[in-house]
Formats: C-alpha cells, sequence, structure tokens
C-alpha cells in the first residue's frame, strides 16, 4: 500500500501539471537570497584566496575577460553597453594605471561576428578597448583579441599571444576559479585579480532576505551555470601552440 501511494505522488510530479509546479518550487528556492549566496560565495572564497597568492608585481599583459560588455549593434545599440560585470573592465584599468603591466589584452569575440552576422567591429574586444580609452588607458597600451567566444577559447588564444609569460587575470570572482583551471591547463601562467563581487553584506533588514528576488535569482543561475561549466567545458581544453 505505502508504495502504490508512493508511486501515485511521483505519477503526479512527472505530469505536465506536476514538472510545473516543481519548477515553481526551484524558482522560489533559487530566488532567495540565503540560497543564491549559499551558491556563490564557495566560488568567490576562491578567488579570494588565489587574489591573496597572487604576487604584487611583474607581469607581462593585463588580460580582461569579456562577459563584461556589450558591443555595438548599429542601429539598434549605436554604442556599447556595460553590463554588472563591467567591473572587470574598470579593474584592468586601475591595475594598469597602478603599474601592474604594460599593457592590457581585452579577450572576447562575438557569435555575431562569427556567424557572419555583424562586422569585425562589433566584438566584445573592440567595446572594451573603447571603454578603456576612456578609462584614460592608452590606445596604444591594448592589445585585441577578437576571436574567442568562451572562456575555454579565451585562455587558448590569450596563451597563443603571450606564450609562457606571466599575466594578470581580470575577470568576476565566481568565475575566476574555472578560469584559472582552464588557463592552467592550456599553460598560461595566470595569476588571479578578480573583481565584481556578488555577495556582500546586506544593508537591508533581515527579513527581506527571506522575499523572492529577481537578482537573487539572477545570481542562482550564473552560479549553477559555473558548476556545471566546470564539470563539462574541461574536456575539450588543448594547448595552442606559437608558430
Amino acid at each position: 500500500m505505502n508504495s502504490f501511494i508512493i508511486l501515485r505522488i511521483l505519477g503526479q510530479f512527472a505530469s505536465p501539471m506536476g514538472i510545473f509546479t516543481a519548477g515553481l518550487i526551484a524558482g522560489a528556492v533559487f530566488s532567495l537570497y540565503p540560497v543564491s549566496n549559499a551558491l556563490m560565495l564557495p566560488l568567490e572564497d576562491k578567488a579570494r584566496a588565489e587574489a591573496a597568492a597572487a604576487p604584487t608585481c611583474c607581469y607581462e599583459a593585463i588580460v580582461v575577460l569579456g562577459g563584461s560588455i556589450g558591443p555595438a549593434v548599429p542601429p539598434l545599440r549605436p554604442d556599447p553597453e556595460l553590463f554588472d560585470s563591467s567591473d572587470r573592465v574598470w579593474h584592468a584599468a586601475r591595475l594598469f594605471h597602478r603599474g601592474l603591466a604594460p599593457r592590457i589584452i581585452v579577450s572576447g569575440g562575438s557569435y555575431l561576428v562569427e556567424s557572419g552576422q555583424a562586422p569585425p567591429t562589433q566584438t566584445e574586444a573592440v567595446a572594451m578597448r573603447q571603454f578603456l580609452v576612456a578609462l584614460g588607458v592608452p590606445e596604444s597600451a591594448i592589445v585585441m583579441e577578437g576571436k574567442s567566444i568562451n572562456t575555454i577559447e579565451n585562455m587558448q588564444e590569450t596563451r597563443a599571444l603571450v606564450g609562457t609569460a606571466r599575466v594578470a587575470l581580470v575577470t568576476s570572482g565566481f568565475h575566476m576559479p574555472r578560469a584559472l583551471r582552464l588557463a592552467r591547463k592550456v599553460g598560461l601562467d595566470a595569476e588571479a585579480f578578480p573583481t565584481d563581487w556578488q555577495v556582500l553584506p546586506s544593508t537591508s533588514p533581515w527579513w527581506e532576505s527571506l522575499m523572492p528576488s529577481v537578482g537573487a535569482l539572477s545570481a542562482s543561475g550564473v552560479a549553477i551555470r559555473e558548476y556545471l561549466a566546470w564539470a563539462f567545458d574541461y574536456r575539450s581544453v588543448t594547448v595552442k601552440r606559437e608558430p
């Protein structure tokens, strides 16, 4: 009898209404800040530990990864658009002005460019260069890598540019552990200079964190994507050798 009841319950959840209900429950859970913070914090803590161990000088270049800025797409979007993770580009500019390295490599292509739907001027690398110039970085100190469209390719293309030289890697804290892992796989000597921190002390009453939030849901999705990518995007990494 008990087995029959369990099967009936499972059957209900396997129905379209059950799947819809389960999706609503999952969405409600992941839209709570205590849940999103619990997912995000281990990634950011790892990034902080890597940053604490990074040498403070003597880098060939600062490498800032894409995903932080939307390229111009005229006429719909005539200028680049800054995203939440645009802290990456700002942080790279600060490190450059501090004298950490003599040049900045902006690494990021575009699916539209790769598929022939947009000209080569509409890559993330171009948009990041424009932002860096506006932040006072000389254009002559900026090297564009506009081929890569994911983190694996970021690392491969950067490795092809710098060889075995040491670079300061700039990306979001939650993204840094995976980026470093892939960098080391392809033989890129990269040290962590993370930014764009997500888990911060709340300035609101504690009970507000128990209310569903679009921001928390987005953060949960980002963290889950990182964990999934950690498991699956490691399989196809190869080293791009210099000519």
